[in-house]
């Protein structure tokens, strides 16, 4: 399990490569809610929260494993953050890249420096549960199944926790679950009373399934989306513990985070990407605390940020107007 004390160590160490975020209030008055909380991840340096895990999992690692060269397994987002943290650690990097993954983030994690390895998405998935792949070599930086990389992603909480200490509500979507596994660590010790959602996409939600079923599952209608940084096709094994705790998954339609995504860039003036949209149509649905109304505070966690502006337009519908 992943402690407080594994966060607050983390915080000693992930702002050499991430900053703190600012959390924003948008109004509301037409939700019963009135206004929502975003916290805005997508304003890192790679334009996602992936840096805070990935650097902090990385900076413990000998200068021979360095040397050595260290690799990934990523729709984007996580590549972009180990690649990131390679530059700065003096490390080679390469990385096994979903071909769903938007051209925003191969042309970034290209900048970045990174090999890529392009595999379907299913030869990704398989590295993911298999901790490797024989096509790829140096050390293995987990995209979340990994304690350090997910108490880097709880930092994020501890930010949280300072602007909004009274904070009822957390929503952040689920991929692999780093994230929430980070965020949960900290709300658990800190503010218990807090309720912690995962959001999913409905064409990829085994953390939903999962719950139903009160054990870890695959997710047997996966179907790739534009929400490409959410949604993974099962929940591991290894992370069931981490995450069965949770108050719950809300699964939204892709009409829906679409609608958010455009809802954010009109409300907040920054543009999110599908997971981090997936984030913000839970938060506003009436699945997430039927009863929710006026004075509660709710936080949706803007993961990033990286999309394809022409598809962004597209989903938004700002390329007819």
């Amino acid at each position: 399990m992943v402690t407080l004390e594994a966060v607050q160590a983390a915080a000693r160490t992930v702002y050499a490569a991430a900053i703190r975020t600012p959390l924003i209030r948008v109004e509301l008055p037409e939700h019963p809610i009135r206004a929502l909380y975003l916290k805005l991840e997508l304003l890192q340096p790679i334009g996602s929260f992936k840096i805070r895990g990935a650097y902090h999992a990385m900076s413990d690692l000998s200068a021979d494993t360095l040397a050595g060269g260290v690799w990934t397994v990523s729709a984007g987002n996580a590549a972009q953050g180990v690649a990131f943290a390679a530059r700065l650690l003096g490390a080679p990097c390469s990385v096994l890249v979903m071909n769903t993954a938007p051209a925003a983030k191969i042309r970034a994690i290209e900048r970045l420096g990174a090999r890529i390895v392009l595999a379907s998405y299913d030869e990704c998935w398989d590295a993911v549960i298999a901790h490797g792949s024989p096509r790829m070599h140096g050390h293995f930086i987990h995209p979340f199944d990994d304690d350090r990389f997910i108490a880097g992603n709880g930092t994020l909480a501890l930010e949280i926790l300072e602007d909004l200490p009274d904070v009822d509500a957390i929503v952040a979507p689920l991929g692999g679950g780093g994230l929430l596994a980070g965020i949960k660590a900290v709300m658990d010790a800190r503010r218990p009373e807090a309720r912690i959602y995962a959001a999913e996409p409905e064409t990829a939600a085994p953390l939903a399934a999962s719950l139903a079923a009160d054990a870890p599952r695959f997710f047997d209608d996966w179907a790739p989306s534009f929400v490409d940084g959410a949604g993974g096709k099962s929940v591991l094994d290894t992370m069931w513990p981490l995450l069965r705790g949770v108050s719950g998954s809300i699964v939204v339609s892709l009409d829906e985070v679409a609608s958010a995504m455009r809802l954010v860039a009109e409300r907040a003036r920054v543009i999110a990407e599908g997971a981090a949209a997936c984030a913000v149509a839970a938060a506003l649905s009436d699945k997430l605390l039927p009863d929710a109304a006026g004075d509660l505070k709710i936080v949706a966690v803007l993961s990033g940020g990286n999309v394809d502006l022409s598809r962004f337009a597209a989903l938004t519908g700002t390329n007819n107007r």
